[in-house]
């Protein structure tokens, strides 16, 4: 298979960024085409810069790279100046590893870490010579395979995708290369639909073609049921137990390009059990499951010396909750003491956060300000969402952390959330003018700062909030503009606070097509024919654009955008995903509902009795949590080479 790149090069003087197109990273891998009997074609849907960091793709890219009769290669959305100039030349979507045509592999494997991504996919798919629709696929194309999150309701591009596979990919990439690998073996008997129905059967991937949709007189669904006797009713979602077994990426991608993690991440547990109602990644990703200490330690070792990054991100969606969290930090600060190797944690749940972790955290590396995600501004909206920090908890942390020499906080928040009124979103403004006025107090210094960022907010499937009214992205500024001017009503504070937010525009379409079914890929592909592109960028997205395409596509059928978004279900009214088990009870997830309507709060079944949502259950799997009692060994002897001995070797 012939490489595009001789074609290719010309053109990339006449791009921005061409560096991103040209591939041969540190840790890549380059194997020959024909000694491959599978071949996969991972793709992020979105530029260089965001896709490369990509946790999941750099795992599966390792893992099917190991695999002797396995080739796997990446590629990423190409901006508009390069893909004009690709059509102009005949040039086809490529793998930024070999530059080999992406409509010449076995398998497209795309993962979605959000919605907004899906025209992306339709572009990529047109330039590599896809068809679009699945019908119009012949056995001489790839299998579009969709992963990642926003696969867990795929409804919506359910006309363009093969395939779709729920959950952990580990070992689910495996399964798929072994069923294609005997059937390509086999003379690809039945052609194209035989090798769908075997994935299809085993429970575990979703294929929509055969599955058929239909609707009510008022626009609901009626029901999806199979339409072939081989083809389960219900696709349930792949959890991987064993992280340790799971040490990747062994070797971590070093972008070429400025991307938007310039660090080696490990994923030190998986899951999430704190039950914040909006979190459609806490719900599908249950049960807990952590990494041990060891393997943390291995990993970080490993990652370090083969990239030579200065900066280790623990990744989770809670990492100061492993219950081993103290050890952890504490053992690989003693360990790179010296080595300019710091330490990270994504944002931090106040209640999780202690001055000691800080410490650690900041001990090799410089202090930066810390982040934390109230995520509602009142106490009452707080308990709505299940999110059970206090104010005093926050203000008691903050306290101690600008006591102990940090100058900058960062709050995350969510406005429209359900039952949201103005005083909750204004309550936010008392929050932050209180962490500087405090800051000030404990620290005797005027420069305190503090930051607040604030998202629209998006109801998901397999959430309790699935069956929530979205506000309006007029409510949703409105409200920002009322907290604007109470933060800047007092000077002496308001000129230390910082507020970053998004228009609540890019929002509600995100939550047309998180909340939508089949219908919405029609409107998808209308606003790609019009020029859509990186919707999840400002500069690209058009609100304008995607109204007038779903008016255009949607009313001839009895439904608007409206409909599928500012609108509450009803409890019998069958969801879009609800044939896609992510192993949650639909009952326990409306109770759920019902409890954040009157504003109850729900436990952390970690730590108190199991209150039967379903998962473990219905995935025949269980909560893994320590401590496990053990230490992270001190670091073994290492090369003179090393990064961690060489720091001429780390990167700036």
């Amino acid at each position: 298979m012939e490489s595009v790149f001789d074609r290719l090069e010309p053109l990339l003087p006449r791009v921005s960024k061409p560096v991103q197109y040209v591939g041969g990273e540190l840790n890549a891998t380059v194997k020959a085409w024909d000694d491959a009997a599978v071949r996969w074609c991972l793709m992020y849907p979105d530029a260089y810069e965001v896709g490369l960091p990509n946790q999941g793709i750099q795992i599966l890219y390792e893992i099917l790279n190991e695999q002797p009769d396995v080739l796997a290669e990446r590629t990423y959305a190409v901006w508009p100046d390069l893909e004009a100039l690709m059509r102009e030349h005949g040039i086809p979507q490529f793998t930024v590893d070999a530059h080999r045509p992406v409509g010449a592999f076995d398998v497209l494997g795309v993962s979605f870490a959000t919605e907004l991504g899906y025209t992306n996919l339709l572009g990529a798919l047109d330039l590599a010579g896809i068809p679009l629709h699945v019908t119009d696929r012949t056995d001489d194309h790839p299998i579009v395979l969709a992963g990642g999150h926003a696969a867990f309701n795929p409804e919506p591009i359910a006309d363009f995708l093969d395939a779709a596979v729920l959950g952990d990919g580990e070992e689910a990439v495996l399964e798929i290369t072994d069923a294609i690998r005997r059937w390509k073996a086999e003379g690809r008997p039945g052609g194209r639909d035989e090798l769908l129905l075997r994935l299809a059967e085993s429970g575990g991937v979703y294929v929509p073609k055969f599955y058929d949709v239909t609707y009510r007189a008022d626009g609901a669904i009626e029901q999806v049921v199979p339409n072939h006797e081989r083809v389960p009713y219900r696709v349930f979602k792949r959890t991987t137990m064993e992280l340790d077994d799971w040490p990747y990426p062994k070797k971590p991608l070093v972008p070429l390009a400025e991307s938007v993690h310039e660090r080696m991440s490990v994923e030190i547990f998986r899951g999430c059990t704190r039950g914040c109602r909006f979190c459609q990644a806490g719900m599908i990703t249950r049960p807990v499951r952590e990494r041990s200490i060891e393997g943390i330690g291995q990993m970080v070792q490993r990652g370090l010396e083969a990239t030579g990054f200065e900066e280790v991100g623990l990744l989770s969606l809670s990492s100061a909750d492993h219950s081993e969290i103290a050890e952890i930090t504490k053992g690989l600060a003693d360990r790179y003491e010296g080595t300019n190797t710091g330490l990270s944690l994504p944002s931090t749940r106040v209640d999780a956060f202690n001055i000691d972790l800080a410490n650690e955290l900041s001990r090799n590396g410089r202090r930066s300000g810390l982040t934390f995600a109230p995520e509602g501004g009142s106490e009452r909206i707080r308990r709505v969402i299940n999110k059970m920090v206090s104010e005093e908890d926050l203000i008691r942390t903050v306290s101690a952390a600008f006591a102990n020499g940090w100058r900058q906080v960062k709050l995350y928040f969510m406005c429209g959330l359900p039952t949201e009124t103005d005083e909750d979103v204004l309550q936010i403004a008392q929050m932050a003018k209180e962490v500087v006025r405090v800051g000030r107090e404990v620290s005797g210094r005027k420069d305190i700062r503090c930051t607040i960022s604030i998202g629209g907010f998006v109801p998901k499937p397999h959430t309790p909030f699935q069956w929530a009214s979205q506000a309006d992205p007029d409510t949703i500024d409105d409200r920002l503009r009322k907290l604007r001017q109470a933060i800047n009503a007092d000077r002496s504070l308001g000129r230390n606070i910082g507020m970053r937010y998004h228009d609540g525009k890019p929002s509600l379409i995100e939550g047309l097509l998180s909340r939508g079914d089949r219908r919405i890929g029609r409107v998808i592909e209308r606003v790609w024919r019009e020029g859509g592109r990186f919707d999840g960028w400002n500069e690209h997205f058009s609100f304008e654009r995607w109204v007038s395409c779903a008016a255009a596509e949607l009313e001839p059928l009895g439904v608007d955008l409206d409909w599928f978004t500012t609108r509450e279900r009803t409890e019998d009214e069958v969801l879009p995903w609800d044939h896609l088990d992510s192993g949650l009870d639909k009952e326990w997830l409306w109770a759920d509902w019902q409890d954040a309507l009157a504003a109850r709060e729900q436990d952390d079944c970690r730590w108190t009795p199991c209150f039967d949502c379903g998962v473990c259950p219905t995935m025949g799997t269980d909560i893994e949590v320590g401590p496990s009692g053990r230490t992270l060994l001190p670091i073994s002897p290492v090369g003179q080479g090393s990064p961690v001995r060489n720091p001429a070797f780390h990167r700036g």
